[in-house]
């Protein structure tokens, strides 16, 4: 299991550096002269206005729940993911699982642990998790269950 170790820190040191490099982008941001064009994709203070799939990218303020499913090597694992959104920020987060394999209560647990600490505070449309707090296969779940999120809450 040499091979996942590797990755897992270098997706964690390149995790870190996008963060930084996001939080450098909105400051240089707010340094732009009133008025000033900004590059296609640019990093600003305010929420995005079109995604990846040129949508929207505007979402209505509010609390939604949509439910995710992930294939462990035993079972098929479902959770349900609450996100508080505010201009397209999420505010808050709950995740509820219900685990079917003793070894999914324990990685369960940890992401429900970790994961306010990795997505609030953070656009909606920038919310990609790999993982965390040594869960990968949740993060699968609660992606599906964001994606359905942003479709319901989109203006």
């Amino acid at each position: 299991m040499t091979r996942t170790t590797v990755p897992t820190t270098v997706r964690a040191g390149a995790a870190a550096m996008g963060v930084a490099g996001i939080l450098l982008l909105a400051g240089c941001a707010g340094a732009e002269p009133a008025g000033g064009d900004e590059p296609a994709g640019g990093a600003g203070t305010e929420p995005s206005t079109q995604d990846a799939g040129g949508g929207s990218g505007e979402y209505e303020d509010g609390t939604y729940t949509a439910e995710g499913s992930y294939q462990t090597p035993e079972t098929v694992e479902k959770i349900s993911v609450t996100l508080t959104l505010a201009d397209g920020v999420v505010t808050d987060v709950e995740v509820t699982g219900d685990p079917q394999a003793p070894e999914t209560e324990r990685y369960q647990g940890e992401f429900i642990d970790g994961i306010a600490e990795v997505v609030e505070g953070v656009a909606i449309d920038d919310l990609d998790v790999d993982r965390v707090a040594g869960s990968s296969l949740t993060s699968g779940g609660f992606n599906q269950a964001v994606e359905t999120i942003k479709e319901e809450a989109a203006a």
